[in-house]
């Protein structure tokens, strides 16, 4: 019996392949391959990494797959099945249930942002290409998965033609990063080309938690008290200190797009904000509306908006709740097309259960906000790249 109940269908906006540290150095061009370094695998427990080759080894034993069905939650990471070896996702999906699933790397984003601000361009670019050539291919294994490529923003021709690139190879989403480029504001006219692209093949742009850069300044950590584990016992991911910079970078960047009217120029753009949390975004769309009543007097570009900041969020932008969060009060106190249910699979933070958790705190929504929230907040961000 799979993991999702009958009798709804659900959609899952935030899923990943968990790589190993080479993985995507094959995709690469040779110029690019041979200055590639391993992928640093941070979100995991210390030395967990040192276990891929007998989790693969697990996974081909009979006994072991035995337990798929019972374990499909309970395995994370390399462990879980179908979390890197491509031929066995589908079986996941099968046993999870869900009608689709947003496939996002694991461990790629920060080395893919820090070669997007370093001055190696060509490096930059490429490294971006072989990632979405890899993603592609382990999707490719079924029609449910829908991977997620990287478009760098930081030259105005080179992201156009990296935007084209991903969608003729068939990434269904386009990840940008939310941290700002080095030389530009995201809102930079001269990236309008890879929106347009976007809105023109119905795939949306997406940011993930990952892609902001430094969250913030290391001495937060230097406190005279002894040192804090990270979730996963190490002391390299997220802490609580750092659990609350996590929106900063897309709320900011959110912002930016919205004043400086992609949107508008944009209108059938859909933009997807993945597991960066939505507590924050009632109070960001209040903000938008107070900052716009409170600088129209002086500021052009906010008196030709044609909708109030906040329903443009409405519009065109879908956020994915937390587990741990109470996502009916964020649907309450946003609009019910806004929020969208996420498992993480198979990552430790996603949980054992985040079905239950939305159930509990979703079970006072109308039974509209309920289906918004599991399927068509979800088939309303990925249009037509759902079932392309």
């Amino acid at each position: 019996m799979p993991y999702a109940p009958a009798g709804r269908v659900i959609h899952d906006a935030d899923a990943h392949v968990v790589e190993t540290p080479e993985w995507f150095m094959e995709y690469a061009d040779p110029d690019v391959r041979e200055r590639m370094e391993p992928l640093y695998v941070s979100t995991v427990k210390p030395g967990e990494e040192s276990f891929i080759e007998h989790y693969r080894r697990e996974h081909a034993d009979p006994e072991f797959r035995a337990q798929d069905e019972a374990e499909i939650m309970l395995r994370k990471n390399w462990k879980a099945t179908g979390s890197f070896i491509k031929e066995d996702r589908p079986r996941a999906l099968d046993l999870l249930g869900f009608a689709s699933q947003l496939v996002f790397n694991t461990f790629a984003n920060k080395y893919l942002v820090a070669a997007e601000h370093s001055d190696d361009l060509d490096f930059a670019y490429g490294v971006a290409r072989a990632h979405n050539r890899a993603l592609v291919d382990f999707c490719s294994v079924d029609e449910r998965l829908l991977a997620v490529g990287y478009v760098p923003l930081a030259n105005f021709e080179r992201s156009k033609a990296m935007a084209a690139e991903a969608i003729g190879l068939g990434c269904r989403a386009l990840m940008v990063a939310s941290a700002c480029p080095a030389g530009h504001s995201p809102s930079h006219v001269g990236l309008d080309p890879v929106w347009a692209q976007a809105q023109e093949a119905g795939v949306p742009i997406v940011f993930h938690v990952g892609g902001g850069g430094q969250l913030l300044d290391p001495k937060y950590f230097v406190n005279g008290l002894p040192p804090v584990p990270d979730f996963h016992g190490g002391d390299g991911n997220f802490r609580s200190v750092d659990y609350m910079a996590i929106p900063y970078p897309p709320m900011q960047t959110l912002a930016t797009l919205i004043i400086d009217g992609m949107p508008d120029r944009f209108p059938r753009l859909k933009i997807g904000v993945i597991e960066q949390g939505a507590s924050w975004m009632p109070g960001l769309m209040r903000m938008l509306d107070s900052a716009a009543d409170a600088f129209r007097k002086n500021e052009e570009r906010l008196q030709k908006l044609e909708l109030k900041p906040s329903e443009y969020i409405v519009r065109q932008v879908r956020v994915t709740p937390y587990p741990h969060e109470d996502a009916g009060w964020i649907v309450e106190n946003t609009h019910d097309d806004v929020c969208m249910f996420s498992s993480d699979y198979p990552h430790v933070e996603g949980g054992r259960n985040p079905l239950a958790r939305f159930e509990r705190t979703t079970a006072d929504l109308s039974e509209r906000a309920r289906q918004r929230f599991y399927c068509d907040n979800f088939a309303d961000l990925m249009g037509p790249a759902l079932t392309a």
